[in-house]
């Protein structure tokens, strides 16, 4: 029997993002989705649009919160399924057979399935794929060059899984999918070798990029240590600007 997602994702009015990201997971093939959604308590029409979406929305909260990984949090708790997997509003499937390709393709029983992450704009258009290049097997390791799987490209078993932590305000997904990595077994992490999403440029990290930064930077020295966070921090830096002047975009 197949495994069940739970797709998770989190939203503060973003009504027409939200229903993009709606429309992919109703639109995938695969049919053991759990879907939750939690609201900021939006003001928008981002909770009519929930509402209306009960053929695809399994559990959904609008409340007030302390932020976007408190949020986070909470779609952990209210999931239930096999495998978690988040899409921020704004960010889709790659394509509508996306889930049942990575469990009709690759093998069962896996920790962690990844794969590769497209970039869009806000109309959709591809803009490329993401800069930091998709490690052929990913470990802890793999993590000292940035995040170099899109947490939006990640399925995770969410018994690995630990909560988000929220004294990191920017970048705490990188230190949950790099803690989620160090739980695995692994001969349990998966390549797919598929495109998994289309993430939608203009995150939070992009936005306070010298303050996400330092953020990840206490993070690296969490899990490799002060010399090889440094060293590692300056060169993720200088490739981060030189991509930035070469492409005009991070």
């Amino acid at each position: 029997m197949t495994p069940v997602v739970s797709v998770i994702t989190v939203c503060f009015n973003a009504a027409s993002d939200l229903q993009k990201t709606i429309e992919s997971v109703r639109n995938q093939s695969y049919n053991n989705i759990e879907y939750v959604i939690v609201d900021g308590g939006s003001q928008d029409g981002s909770r009519e649009v929930i509402a209306a979406s009960g053929d695809v929305v399994s559990k959904w909260v609008s409340r007030s919160d302390k932020g976007l990984y408190y949020a986070m949090n909470d779609g952990l708790d209210m999931a239930s399924g096999e495998y978690v997997l988040f899409l921020n509003a704004g960010d889709v499937f790659f394509e509508s057979s996306t889930l049942e390709k990575i469990f009709s393709l690759s093998p069962s029983d896996m920790d962690i399935y990844y794969g590769d992450t497209m970039i869009c704009d806000s109309m959709g258009n591809n803009v490329g794929r993401r800069r930091i290049k998709l490690p052929v097997q990913l470990s802890a390791k793999s993590f000292r060059w940035g995040m170099s799987v899109c947490h939006q490209s990640v399925l995770i078993r969410r018994s690995i899984c630990s909560h988000y932590d929220t004294s990191y305000r920017i970048t705490a997904d990188y230190d949950w999918v790099l803690s989620a990595i160090e739980r695995a077994e692994p001969n349990k992490i998966c390549n797919t070798g598929l495109f998994v999403s289309c993430f939608q440029q203009g995150g939070l990290s992009s936005r306070h990029i010298k303050k996400a930064n330092l953020e990840r930077f206490v993070i690296m020295k969490k899990h490799y240590g002060l010399v090889q966070s440094l060293w590692f921090n300056f060169l993720m830096v200088f490739r981060l600007l030189f991509t930035y002047c070469k492409l005009g975009r991070i």
